[in-house]
């Protein structure tokens, strides 16, 4: 993932109010208002210790 990639998502947590955890619903709204792909919005939250709750697959808790 490229730089510009990982300031726009941060960029677009930042706007969310999101620090360190992250719902599946929000991730899915983030990716699609800001055109970010959920694997790229899911590498970025493991890469920087974001916490994932809530997933709507039941993969997270």
């Amino acid at each position: 993932m490229d730089a510009q990639k990982k300031d726009q998502i941060a960029e677009a947590l930042k706007e969310a109010g999101i620090t360190q955890v992250l719902t599946c619903t929000q991730a899915c709204s983030i990716a699609e208002k800001h055109q970010i792909t959920l694997a790229e919005i899911g590498k970025y939250a493991n890469s920087h210790g974001i916490k994932i709750r809530g997933c709507q697959l039941g993969c997270f808790k």
